[in-house]
């Protein structure tokens, strides 16, 4: 079915966008919600006539929306998350993270209007804040181990051990070597002493 978009829904559209949705979705979520109204001729000519006469008000939405947009050009966020050995991490990094490190940064930004994927692993990835419909900024995001340290000292620790275990392995296959050579020189020398008697 069309509905009418009356306000944003990331994702999905933006405001006076006609969009094509499931049936339920729009009977039992957009329409009961408030969030949209059936495309019907009527309602699109109203739209039509709704938007000529914003059009001034949308440019500048517009030119607001590009005005924020322009204080997170050149933006880069690290986002320390704690991470297991494996690398994975406890729990996942998402856009409510992102919003709270962008107001760390003196930039207030709506968490509703970040799309990022979760990140579930340390790397690169990439959130959208979507201003506008024509205005969306990308932002890298850099998901860090908090516990770096801990991290290293575990796994120097467990190399220690592993070293320490291979050498002890060592050690014992090398004394055991040198008895069995040991016994085998012994052996000799009785073999060369028993004629010797005879």
């Amino acid at each position: 079915m069309e509905i009418i978009l009356k306000e944003d829904i990331i994702g999905l559209g933006f405001k006076n966008d006609i969009v094509n949705v499931k049936s339920g979705y729009g009977r039992n979520y957009l329409i009961p919600q408030g969030k949209g109204v059936i495309a019907s001729p009527s309602a699109k000519k109203i739209l039509a006539e709704n938007l000529k006469q914003q059009a001034h008000k949308l440019a500048a939405l517009k030119a607001a929306a590009e005005e924020k947009a322009a204080q997170l050009n050149g933006v880069a966020l690290e986002i320390a998350a704690k991470v297991s050995a494996t690398g994975q991490l406890y729990g996942s990094v998402g856009a409510a993270q992102v919003a709270e490190e962008l107001a760390k940064l003196g930039k207030e930004v709506d968490r509703k209007i970040i799309t990022m994927k979760d990140a579930k692993k340390i790397g690169d990835y990439a959130a959208l804040v979507h201003f506008h419909k024509e205005v969306t900024v990308e932002i890298p995001v850099k998901v860090v181990a908090e516990n770096a340290a801990e991290l290293k000292a575990a796994a120097d620790a467990e190399a220690a051990i592993k070293a320490a275990a291979e050498a002890r392995t060592a050690a014992a296959a090398a004394a055991a070597e040198a008895e069995e050579s040991e016994a085998e020189a012994e052996a000799e020398v009785e073999t060369e002493e028993a004629p010797a008697e005879a």
